[in-house]
């Protein structure tokens, strides 16, 4: 999920449909990766003409850049819990570092499934001007832009 600034007055949030990832834990040697794909097609705002609109060149590019990525390149713990991670971020063609927070970080066994797993909420925010996203700049979009991923992942 992202939000960003529209014109000053309001934030406009919008998502992604499609995602897969992979996040490894070695909670003993505290360490671990990240490694998560967008489908940048796959985006979805408050109108169809919007969608139409951030796909197009002005923005996601999705025609020549249909996924954008996340690896991390290490995991930040506090005691036993992963509380960051460090990595890069590749949009429209542009890799950058971008550092990760992690909050609620649980794990345990799936109340339904009883299949063991972990969650957590994933934040960060992103200049998009850095990976060339410019339009609307600074009067009708900010620069800013916040992004939330709650993840759950099951151990294979």
């Amino acid at each position: 999920m992202f939000e960003i600034r529209h014109m000053g007055f309001s934030l406009q949030h919008g998502s992604f449909a499609k995602a897969t990832g992979k996040v490894t834990l070695d909670r003993v040697a505290k360490k671990g990766a990240i490694d998560v794909t967008i489908d940048t097609a796959s985006i979805r705002t408050i109108d169809p003409r919007l969608d139409a609109h951030v796909k197009g060149e002005d923005f996601f590019n999705v025609a020549k850049y249909p996924t954008m990525t996340f690896k991390s390149s290490d995991l930040i713990y506090e005691g036993d819990r992963v509380v960051g991670a460090e990595g890069e971020l590749t949009m429209v063609g542009v890799t950058k570092p971008v550092s990760l927070k992690v909050a609620n970080f649980v794990c345990g066994d799936h109340p339904m499934n009883r299949k063991a797993m972990c969650g957590a909420e994933v934040t960060t925010t992103i200049k998009r001007s850095e990976w060339g996203m410019n339009y609307g700049i600074p009067k009708a979009l900010g620069d800013e832009v916040r992004i939330t991923i709650p993840v759950e992942a099951y151990r294979e």
